[in-house]
């Protein structure tokens, strides 16, 4: 165990995290060159074409020293975006030590900060990396400065490294091995190991990633799940070297994977902790913390034949994904569906992506809303996260919505456009800093209700794709709430309605009826589209009819012929606008959510 090191890779999003783990497997050569590709730990579509690592990844590499020494190393490379810091804190908790890497050309930037006290919650080693060194406009020193200033850390320390070039790779492994502290276990006392992660596996079933802190696992053993009491017969156990490498055992120190027939996912709890059935452990290891919502939307499935799919769509990938929570929903227009809870609107847009091309489910997204906080006259607070749960108006005294602080790193040439955009969607409490030369960072609270509807993408639009954006949870504020309702046809479509400001409500309702006017497919009668607060309509749009000329034969002759045939046409249209139904297609309602600012 003295020569096993346990160790993260964690930064803020794009410092190099993935590039950096691509050397350490080139150095360690566990890939062929001709089967190398850049991020190669990054295995999803999503990933690579985003450029993003959405799962943390594990590794198993050996490295000689310079001492002669072999050493085995275990590392895992994790996400850097503020709504996977979830996937983050479960990766750490099965190491002794990290890599935090700062960019040099950057510095210090809010995940950077988010992710070294998540290294402190698990008391582990830190090493600062500074990344990015053979960049032209790399400032080394500006770097070093705010590791000791913002982060605490010796800067001394810190080692320099260029993950792109392959420059002080060596220099780091060695101070890996050195300054990171072997795992502590007793391979003899009864076996406790962790579970981290898994994923599934149509043919095996579900693969639990695991780190064992004490005892041994071997094919053959009857393992024994903490929380749940279920006992599976292990199949097989490995390491991960890029692919699943088959070993004969698993011992206290050790990072890898097991299959033992797992076929439900209720049975694979990431926390959860695995003993032996003859000898179980006394207590859990580990427990995280519940990860908790900030966005919800509710996911219908296009045909409702599909109900049954995608709910074991769902069960199956909850598996790989544990900060997905979902409850059973229903609509009267879209039947049954889910209502689910995300960390943010990026793990909302990963999580329908991934439904629709890991599991072929086609969907339908309601518009995404926040949890807001509703005082009623009898001092009770009511928590509402769907606008079908709004209370009734008269009794309620006050609304609260959760706020953000925004950082916004920016171009200086941009300010203006996004303090309008700031501005526009509510910000408060600007606040301004010129990190570098030519470069901004702009802080605002902004309400999350308003962030989560388009605000990136616009943000991408006017800064031409050089805005990065990041964020924090505030308190909950006061705020004039409504529900806005919208009605095809005199019909309440459930599926639509939302919780606005009162200030913004206009322009939202005018939004969602010009959409769905250009959506809407027209019939043979007039169908008016209306947004309303209550009993008050305060937008409308109409879909013209169909026109068919019914005077076509009447030439000459006294114009009441042609007014009684007309007369007649219109008593018609309105006898089918009473029966007639009006189906809103699925692109209706995505049409919605996406906003007109930039047309």
């Amino acid at each position: 165990m003295k020569l096993v090191r346990n160790f993260g890779i964690i930064a803020h999003i794009d410092h190099g995290k993935s590039t950096l783990a691509d050397r350490l497997i080139q150095h360690a050569g566990i890939v062929a060159g001709r089967q190398f590709r850049d991020q190669m730990l990054d295995n999803l579509d999503i990933e690579r074409e985003r450029g993003i690592t959405i799962k943390s990844q594990t590794v198993n590499m050996e490295y000689k020293s310079q001492s002669g020494q072999e050493y085995t190393l275990n590392f895992i490379d994790t996400p850097g975006h503020v709504d996977f810091t979830y996937e983050v804190s479960r990766a750490l908790a099965s190491c002794e030590g990290v890599l935090l890497l700062v960019d040099a050309t950057q510095g210090v930037q809010a995940q950077t900060l988010a992710n070294l006290y998540l290294a402190m919650e698990h008391d582990l080693e830190i090493i600062p990396v500074i990344n990015k060194i053979d960049l032209i406009s790399a400032d080394i020193e500006m770097a070093k400065e705010q590791i000791e200033q913002e982060l605490g850390l010796d800067p001394e320390g810190a080692i320099q490294v260029s993950a792109k070039q392959g420059t002080g790779i060596v220099e780091l492994l060695e101070a890996i091995v050195h300054r990171i502290p072997p795992p502590v276990g007793d391979s003899d006392a009864p076996t406790q190991a962790l579970i981290f992660d898994a994923h599934y596996d149509p043919f095996r079933g579900a693969i639990v990633h695991c780190r064992v802190f004490d005892g041994s696992i071997k094919p053959g053993d009857t393992i024994q799940m903490m929380s749940t009491g279920r006992t599976f017969k292990v199949e097989e156990v490995g390491a991960f070297r890029v692919v699943r490498e088959p070993r004969d055992e698993l011992t206290a120190g050790d990072v890898g994977y097991l299959i033992a027939g797992i076929k439900t996912v209720a049975d694979t709890r990431i926390g959860d902790t695995i003993t032996k059935e003859d000898n179980p452990a006394t207590e859990a290891k580990y427990s995280f913390r519940e990860a908790k919502p900030v966005v919800f939307s509710s996911l219908y499935p296009v045909s409702s034949d599909d109900y049954q799919d995608l709910a074991d769509a769902l069960e199956r990938y909850k598996l790989n994904d544990a900060a997905l929570i979902y409850t059973k929903d229903s609509s009267i227009a879209l039947g049954q569906g889910f209502r689910c809870g995300f960390l943010g609107l990026l793990h909302l847009e990963i999580v329908q992506e991934r439904l629709e091309r890991e599991f072929d489910q086609s969907l339908i997204l309601t518009a995404p809303s926040v949890e807001y906080h509703f005082y009623l006259d009898d001092d009770s607070m009511v928590v509402v996260d769907n606008p079908a749960h709004y209370p009734d108006p008269a009794y309620i005294k006050r609304g609260e919505e959760p706020y953000i602080r925004a950082s916004i790193m920016m171009p200086d040439r941009y300010m203006g456009a996004v303090m309008k955009l700031c501005l526009e969607r509510r910000g408060v409490n600007s606040e301004i800093h010129y990190p570098a030369p030519g470069r901004m960072e702009l802080r605002f609270d902004l309400p999350l209700g308003e962030v989560i509807f388009d605000f990136y993408d616009r943000l991408k639009s006017i800064t031409q794709g050089y805005g990065s954006f990041d964020y924090e949870m505030l308190e909950y504020r006061e705020s004039d709430l409504v529900r806005l309702d919208i009605l095809v046809n005199g019909e309440k479509v459930d599926a639509l309605s939302m919780i606005v400001h009162k200030d913004r409500a206009r322009t939202r309702a005018v939004h969602a009826c010009e959409r769905l006017r250009e959506e809407i497919p027209r019939q043979m009668f007039k169908i008016p589209i209306q947004g309303a607060i209550g009993g008050t309509i305060i937008a409308r749009e109409t879909i013209s009819a169909f026109r068919k000329d019914v005077t076509a034969k009447c030439y000459g002759g006294d114009v009441s012929r042609k007014r009684k045939l007309l007369e007649k046409q219109k008593a018609g249209k309105k006898r089918m606008k009473m029966v007639g139904n009006v189906e809103i297609p699925q692109s209706a309602f995505i049409a919605v959510l996406k906003t007109g600012e930039d047309d």
